[in-house]
């Protein structure tokens, strides 16, 4: 699987919500809304969800493995971090 590419669709600096981020695997697949928020220790990457009717929110789409969301995220946040720059 190889992110072929990512953009940052809007930023913004009010609450932790920090940006909201679009990306293509493999020149094949788009993933629109995935969001940058800021949590109480890092910045962290929450993938595209929908509220239940219990009111609990599910992920949509996201990766099956831990190092598959931790390429994810970090490509995303070099993404992020060269754009604010």
């Amino acid at each position: 699987m190889e992110i072929s590419d990512i953009k940052i669709r809007k930023t913004m600096n009010d609450g932790r919500l920090r940006a909201v981020v679009s990306i293509t695997i493999d020149n094949a697949i788009a993933i629109h809304d995935i969001k940058l928020v800021q949590g109480d220790e890092r910045l962290f990457v929450a993938m595209p969800s929908r509220r239940e009717d219990s009111g609990a929110f599910r992920d949509i789409i996201h990766p099956i493995s831990a190092d598959v969301r931790e390429k994810l995220e970090e490509k995303i946040l070099a993404a992020y971090n060269e754009y604010i720059q």
